[in-house]
């Protein structure tokens, strides 16, 4: 099995630290989803990796080695970084042929990603012909190319249609499943959720969570329940005794925040309030994933104005 190990990795830009003392592993068999807001350190750190830019000090390894010591780089590694990167002039096919020769991959090798990434019909097309959804496909053929055991995504779902989201779910759990080492870079909370069994969360370059998914959630959102009862008067006003706060819904239900269901129907039972509904409503990702990088985010839009405050013409 082969994981990507980075330890106490530090890259200057001048007086920037755009990445800060990053520590962390990626493992095999797991899909990674390496979050954080712009600026947070996660393309540098992607880079560092794959001998792109060189480490202020530190290291970053792919199986016990630098990536540059690999012969046959794309049988350890298969990246996507930048969709634009192909010849626009070359055909997918020749695409992904000079890259199979570079590395001694059998041709093939070639037809097969075609038809596994759909683009096998467009393979004698040029690339400046493709939409952008086309142009991450062939950037995922080329990293699937040399069957690498380590792939590394920068948004592969970027520009992809409905089905091509589905399909890269798909491909990702599956290479997981294959004890596959994936790393998806994204912004897209509700698709990292879709996708990835763990987290690891960047903010100017430092290292916020390394956590499962479902431990990250927990750990980062603010509890709340869920309640309808048929005495809401004796329900509100034992909660409100308890130290709850109690906020009524538009249909019906109450929303208990900052307590846990056990709780709220712990005070039901000793004040005998019959309960109609009880349940925790847990928080998405992107609720958690807000929580916790609110202070690290290096472009913010300002707050918008109140609807009835005065506006220039």
């Amino acid at each position: 099995m082969t994981s990507i190990d980075v330890k106490d990795l530090t890259k200057r830009y001048g007086a920037t630290r755009a990445v800060d003392g990053l520590t962390c592993r990626f493992e095999p068999g797991r899909v990674t989803g390496f979050l954080g807001p712009n600026g947070a350190g996660k393309s540098t750190t992607m880079r560092l990796v794959l001998g792109l830019d060189r480490p202020t000090s530190g290291t970053a390894t792919v199986g016990g080695r630098p990536y540059a010591a690999y012969g046959e780089p794309l049988r350890a590694v298969g990246a996507l970084l930048d969709a634009q990167a192909a010849h626009g002039s070359r055909t997918a096919r020749d695409h992904l042929r000079l890259l199979a020769v570079s590395n001694r991959i059998p041709d093939r090798r070639v037809d097969e990603v075609l038809q596994d990434t759909g683009l096998a019909p467009a393979a004698g097309r040029r690339v400046k012909t493709f939409s952008l959804g086309m142009r991450q496909r062939l950037g995922i053929a080329a990293a699937l190319l040399g069957d690498p055991p380590v792939l590394m995504l920068d948004e592969p779902a970027n520009g992809l249609d409905p089905e091509g989201i589905v399909w890269i779910r798909r491909l990702l759990r599956r290479l997981a499943d294959e004890g596959r080492t994936v790393l998806v870079s994204s912004h897209l909370m509700n698709e990292t959720a879709a996708f990835a069994d763990h987290l690891v969360v960047l903010a100017r370059g430092r290292l916020l969570a390394d956590l499962p998914v479902e431990d990250f959630i927990d750990r980062y959102s603010h509890p709340r329940v869920r309640v309808r009862t048929g005495d809401p008067v004796r329900l509100r006003a034992a909660l409100r005794a308890a130290g709850h706060t109690v906020e009524e819904g538009a249909d019906g239900r109450w929303t208990v925040e900052g307590a846990r269901a056990e709780e709220v129907g712990a005070v039901a039972a000793r004040e005998g309030v019959p309960v109609l509904e009880l349940a925790d409503e847990r928080a998405s990702l992107e609720q958690a994933y807000l929580a916790l990088t609110a202070g690290g985010t290096e472009f913010a839009a300002a707050p918008s104005p109140s609807p009835t405050a005065p506006q220039e013409v």
